[in-house]
């Protein structure tokens, strides 16, 4: 696109031939270069797809894709073909707004990250198998990246054009995105994909509905006992989840007592209850629960 010409009006012949002169000029010489952009051309839109829970979890692809969930539109579901990718993704993001011992305030640099997932004992892939923040977390973390000058990686920089995309660094925006990864032989297993994702949607709807999210803080004050809310946060606390961010450990709590129905993640064992309170405590929970698409996934089978 050419520079825009302001052409001056003049009066007189004189003028009138001088400006003349001048386009002749311009229509003899054919080989002028183009004038250079004043901007580069924008990118390409990331593109967003309205799902239902069943439709993400048995897609299958071998990119990234990015989802719309149906039944709360606030809420991105981030397709990852591999597990790595993911953690590339987002591995930092969660060092930074959910370890414990970790600075709230810095975002680590590559060395640094690649020190803490080792000294975890896991791996870029395996330190966290699903991703779930709010808009302002995001902010927040992308805003601290800048003033200490860490370099994103390119998974990481694709995350900030959907954050940017979806205006979730506008303070009023109340979207999040939650993640998935693609099952495969390095990666997760169908079962796992299903529950990792139903886990994470609870994680949306906490962050996008105010409503919601005031019932769980509520249900973790007057619904938990004491003791049950001791174990629930024994049992956070032993995952590395931050111990001082009490909506961090509400937030996991219902996901964890409502919407994770295997074993392997937790257990009466794993919380140190018997059966029967772990058993009366979701009863407690699922009847106090608000009306909604979610309190129907507290007891849907999985897709």
């Amino acid at each position: 696109m050419r520079r825009p010409v302001v052409l001056v009006a003049l009066l007189g012949v004189g003028a009138t031939i001088m400006i003349g002169l001048a386009g002749w000029l311009l229509l003899a010489r054919p080989d002028l270069p183009p004038a250079p952009s004043s901007s580069p051309a924008p990118a390409a839109a990331i593109p967003i797809t309205v799902a239902t829970e069943a439709q993400i979890a048995v897609h299958d692809s071998d990119r990234l894709r990015v989802f719309r969930l149906a039944d709360n539109p606030l809420i991105l579901i981030l397709d990852y073909p591999t597990l790595r990718q993911q953690g590339l993704a987002l591995n930092r993001v969660a060092a930074f707004i959910e370890k414990a011992a970790l600075p709230k305030d810095k975002v680590l640099d590559d060395d640094a990250l690649a020190a803490e997932i080792a000294r975890s004992g896991e791996t870029t892939d395996s330190y966290y198998y699903g991703h779930d923040y709010a808009a302002a977390d995001l902010t927040r973390f992308f805003a601290a990246a800048d003033r200490d000058g860490v370099r994103l990686n390119p998974e990481e920089a694709a995350l900030r054009a959907l954050v940017r995309q979806e205006g979730l660094t506008d303070p009023t925006n109340r979207g999040a995105i939650i993640t998935v990864a693609r099952v495969g032989p390095d990666s997760v297993d169908a079962f796992t994909r299903r529950i990792i994702l139903r886990h994470e949607l609870s994680h949306g709807e906490f962050f996008t509905n105010p409503l919601y999210a005031a019932f769980a803080r509520q249900a973790w004050s007057d619904i938990l006992s004491a003791e049950e809310r001791a174990a629930f946060q024994r049992f956070l606390v032993d995952q590395n989840y931050d111990a001082q961010n009490t909506d961090l450990l509400v937030n996991e709590m219902q996901a964890f007592l409502m919407f994770t129905p295997d074993d392997r993640y937790i257990s009466p064992e794993r919380l140190g209850i018997s059966a029967e309170a772990l058993q009366a405590l979701r009863a407690r929970f699922l009847a106090a629960m608000p009306d909604g698409w979610l309190r129907r996934l507290a007891t849907a089978p999985l897709p």
